[in-house]
């Protein structure tokens, strides 16, 4: 990886485009830093433990959300609508049309997806916005205002400041999803490309700095904590490795094209593979298991109940956090079904099998049509359930870690983070290798 980063740094192209994408991550950076009006960003910190939810937001925007600041929802609307996109586009004919035009049916389609964020933003912020107006209440019974004015608690709210501090700071969180969305495309235009990864992956990273204060702090505190600490980094680094390994395993399908004469020439007889990655769907189920189990809890918890009360609802916010065995069995069912449903709308065996048939291809063993599409289901069926296992035990470890070691429970190495920061750096080299074998391919005389 350092060497391919190395031959990149050698080309002058490359280089720009490299420094291009590395100003854009400091502009996201600096946009993160700038804080919302009328917002206390003291109490913001403190609520981010009412809801799980809030707190993935968090880590995923880079600690921006907990801040308050103009960059807090990041990319979590763009990653929303493109799953929404994504899924109707199985079940509207126009939109999968549009992703089956080539390059004009994607920015059309990528056009409707900016749309369709722009309108998650909006009701996102708005939902953000009533929460923090809601305020947080803490264990003690102790309310704790977040908004710095026109608190609607008062006994005389002055209207104007109400309506004003609405609209600046619901504006300034559609703003900054907007800005993110340009970074991104600014690094697609004129960067090394895969910009909104890139964001995401320079959010998530950003939050290291802090994960190493905690582990100084854990090994000032007690020294009996430094085999905690080394125990961490050594899962850390085996997580990483394991999931670069399932990230580029494949289950290879062999295929025979049969020759054929086309006037006096004779085309085919070559042997290929069907590639089936063990991880295809990437870090999309465990999005999705995350949203639909923090949903309970973030409801209740705009409703002002956070867990802490006697009361049943506290009870059941309590019974869906993340520090609750039920919540690591359930979220792990849920991973593998919906692994399961995301690469039922990404794989269709009978379409792979219709056009092998077409192009006058078979698989060793398989007679074209019914046999072939059956052999691949089957195959395709044993892989995602290796797929959807591997997910599941990079998601709940880091819970189970918790559950098993309390010291280790603040310290941020969740399963989703690995996935995304992992996922975008092998991307980001592949990126680079195919740019460099661009540039420098050899000549006809070599």
């Amino acid at each position: 990886m350092f060497q391919v980063f190395r031959n990149a740094w050698m080309d002058t192209q490359l280089r720009k485009k490299i420094l291009y994408t590395l100003f854009i991550i400091v502009l996201f950076r600096l946009g993160s830093n700038i804080f919302v009006p009328f917002l206390d960003n003291s109490a913001i910190s403190t609520m981010m433990g009412g809801a799980s939810l809030l707190n993935y937001l968090d880590v995923m925007t880079g600690g921006s959300l907990g801040k308050g600041t103009l960059l807090a929802m990041s990319i979590t609307p763009y990653i929303n609508a493109s799953i929404i996109i994504q899924l109707l586009a199985v079940a509207i004919p126009p939109l999968e049309k549009l992703q089956k035009e080539g390059e004009e049916g994607r920015k059309k389609l990528n056009t409707i997806t900016k749309f369709t964020s722009l309108a998650l933003a909006i009701l996102q912020a708005i939902a953000f916005y009533f929460t923090l107006r809601n305020g947080y209440t803490d264990s003690n019974g102790v309310h704790t205002a977040i908004l710095k004015y026109g608190d609607i608690r008062e006994a005389n709210p002055d209207m104007f400041a109400v309506v004003l501090s609405a609209i600046v700071i619901v504006a300034c969180f559609v703003a900054g999803a907007s800005m993110i969305i340009w970074l991104g495309d600014r690094i697609n235009e004129k960067g090394i490309g895969n910009g909104i990864s890139m964001i995401l992956f320079a959010g998530i990273v950003s939050g290291l700095p802090k994960a190493v204060t905690y582990f100084v702090s854990l090994c000032k505190e007690n020294l009996a904590n430094i085999g905690f600490v080394l125990l961490a980094i050594v899962i850390f680094i085996a997580m990483v490795w394991f999931v670069i390994m399932m990230t580029n395993a494949e289950r290879r399908i062999p295929v025979q094209y049969a020759k054929r004469v086309v006037g006096r020439k004779m085309y085919g007889g070559q042997s290929t593979h069907i590639p089936i990655k063990v991880a295809m769907s990437g870090v999309m189920p465990i999005i999705f298991a995350m949203s639909l189990m923090s949903l309970p809890q973030t409801i209740l918890f705009f409703f002002g109940i956070n867990g802490t009360g006697d009361t049943f609802w506290d009870g059941f916010v309590r019974l869906f956090s993340q520090s609750s065995p039920l919540y690591a069995v359930i979220y792990f069912l849920l991973i593998i079904a919906f692994n399961y449903f995301y690469v039922s709308i990404q794989y269709n065996p009978v379409e792979i099998a219709n056009n092998l048939k077409k192009n006058n291809g078979a698989i060793p063993g398989y007679r074209p049509g019914k046999p072939t599409s059956d052999f691949i289901y089957n195959s395709l069926n044993k892989i995602t359930l290796i797929g959807a296992i591997f997910l599941g035990i990079v998601a709940i470890f880091p819970i189970i870690l918790a559950l098993c070691v309390p010291s280790l429970q603040g310290i941020s190495i969740g399963g989703t983070t690995i996935l995304i920061v992992v996922g975008v750096a092998l991307e980001t080299v592949r990126s680079l290798e195919s740019q460099i074998m661009m540039r420098h391919h050899p000549g006809f005389l070599d």
